[in-house]
C-alpha cells in the first residue's frame, strides 16, 4: 500500500474536494480520474499462468497518466535511455531559472501562454550568450524541463536546463568549455530578466493576457506599469546547481527531474483521516528534513495546482537538439568527435524484458513454485470511467 497513499487520499476525500466549489481544469478532473482509477482493477487486468503449477497471476493496470505517482518510473526509464545516445563528449551543466512570485497569480491564470514564454526566453537567453565568441562561441544541446512547485508543495515556477558546455560552430566545428560554466551568472540574469519582461509586456499589449480576480487591478495600464517596474527592479537570480565533469552522468542526473511529480508516495510519511504528513527538505543544507502535515482537501488543491495544461511539452530540446536537425547535428558530432559515447540499452524491449533489465524484476519466475513458467493468458481491458 506504500505506493497508493495518494489514491487514498483521492478515495477518502476527492468527493468532499468537489462538493466544497473548488474550480477545477477539465485536465485536473482528468488527473484525479486517472489517480483514483490506477491499479484499482477498474481499468482492467493482465492475467498470468504458470505452466508447471497452474498458478494464476492478475496484475491491475496502470493509468500512464503522467501526473500519476506511480506511473512514471517506467517512462523515466525509456526517456532517459533514448538521450544517452545523444551525450556528447564535453562539460555538462545544470542551469535553472526561477520566476519571481509576484507574477504568480498572472501565469497561474495563463497557464499555457506563460510556460511556454518561459520556455523561450530560457532557451534564447542560453543559446544566444553561447554562441557569443566571448563566451561559447558554438551552439549547445539544451534540454529543458519545467517545474511548477516547491517542496511544500507551494506554486513555485522554475525551469531546469542542462547544457552542454560543447556545441557546433557554424562552420561544422566543436568548440568545448573548461569545466566551469562559461557564461557570468549576471549576464544570465539580466538578458533574461529584459527578455521575459519585454516579451510579457509585448503580451499585454497585445492583450492576449487573462486576469483572474487576484491580479484584476493590472488590466488598467498605470497599475501594470508600475508592476512592470517592480519586477525591472527585482533581483532575478538564476544560478548553476550542477556541473558535471564526466560527460555520462548528466543524462543519468536530469532522470531526476524529467518524470518528477509534485510529490511521491515515498515523501508521504502518513494519511490519517483527515489530514497527510510528508517528508520536505530542510530550507538550510546540511539540516534534517522538515514534516509538513496538511489537511486532506488543502493536500488535494496544492497537487492539482501543478496539473500542467492538456497537450503543454514541459520537456522541450534545443540548439544542436532541435527535433529538426537533431539527427543531422548528432552525426557531424560523433564524426568529429571520432564516435559515439553511449548506445541505447534498453530500445526493443518489452516491459517485461525492461523491468528485468532496469530493476532485475523477472515476470517469468513463478512466485509460487519458483519455475520460470509464468506466460501471460491475455488482457481483460475494463472502459476507463
Amino acid at each position: 500500500m506504500s505506493n497508493l497513499k495518494i489514491r487514498m487520499i483521492w478515495q477518502d476525500s476527492y468527493d468532499d474536494y468537489c462538493q466544497s466549489g473548488h474550480f477545477q481544469s477539465k485536465e485536473q478532473k482528468k488527473t484525479s480520474r486517472a489517480i483514483l482509477a490506477c491499479k484499482s482493477g477498474r481499468l482492467g487486468f493482465n492475467v498470468s499462468e504458470c505452466s508447471e503449477c497452474g498458478h494464476m497471476e492478475f496484475h491491475k493496470n496502470s493509468c500512464r497518466n503522467r501526473n500519476c505517482p506511480i506511473c512514471q518510473a517506467v517512462l523515466k526509464e525509456i526517456w532517459v535511455d533514448k538521450r544517452r545516445a545523444e551525450v556528447i563528449d564535453s562539460p555538462y551543466f545544470h542551469v535553472v531559472f526561477t520566476l519571481p512570485h509576484e507574477l504568480n497569480p498572472l501565469i497561474y491564470c495563463n497557464q499555457k501562454l506563460l510556460y511556454g514564454l518561459l520556455h523561450k526566453c530560457c532557451a534564447e537567453t542560453l543559446l544566444e550568450l553561447s554562441t557569443d565568441q566571448k563566451y561559447l562561441g558554438a551552439q549547445p544541446g539544451i534540454i529543458q524541463v519545467l517545474h511548477t512547485w516547491n517542496q511544500e508543495l507551494d506554486y513555485h515556477v522554475h525551469m531546469h536546463c542542462i547544457i552542454s558546455g560543447g556545441g557546433l560552430t557554424p562552420d561544422h566545428r566543436i568548440r568545448k568549455s573548461s569545466a566551469k560554466f562559461f557564461i557570468p551568472v549576471w549576464v544570465l540574469r539580466d538578458k533574461f530578466k529584459g527578455k521575459y519582461l519585454s516579451l510579457l509586456d509585448a503580451l499585454y499589449q497585445q492583450e492576449k493576457l487573462v486576469f483572474s480576480s487576484s491580479c484584476r487591478a493590472l488590466q488598467d495600464p498605470p497599475e501594470w506599469k508600475t508592476f512592470k517596474n517592480d519586477l525591472y527592479r527585482k533581483d532575478w537570480c538564476p544560478y548553476i546547481k550542477e556541473t558535471f565533469n564526466g560527460f555520462g552522468n548528466a543524462i543519468e542526473y536530469l532522470g531526476r527531474y524529467t518524470h518528477r511529480i509534485a510529490i511521491s508516495n515515498n515523501r508521504i510519511l502518513s494519511v490519517t483521516e483527515t489530514e497527510v504528513t510528508f517528508s520536505a527538505r530542510s530550507r538550510k543544507p546540511g539540516n534534517p528534513k522538515r514534516q509538513v502535515t496538511l489537511s486532506h482537501g488543502e493536500f488535494i488543491r496544492r497537487f492539482l495546482m501543478h496539473v500542467l495544461p492538456a497537450s503543454f511539452q514541459k520537456i522541450r530540446y534545443y540548439g544542436f537538439l532541435n527535433n529538426r536537425m537533431k539527427s543531422r547535428n548528432l552525426k557531424v558530432i560523433f564524426r568529429i568527435q571520432g564516435g559515439q559515447r553511449f548506445r541505447q540499452r534498453y530500445a526493443g524491449l518489452s516491459m517485461a524484458e525492461l523491468l528485468k533489465a532496469v530493476w532485475n524484476i523477472d515476470l517469468s519466475i513463478c512466485p509460487e513454485c519458483g519455475c520460470a513458467a509464468m506466460r501471460q493468458l491475455g488482457r481483460s481491458y475494463a472502459p476507463f470511467p
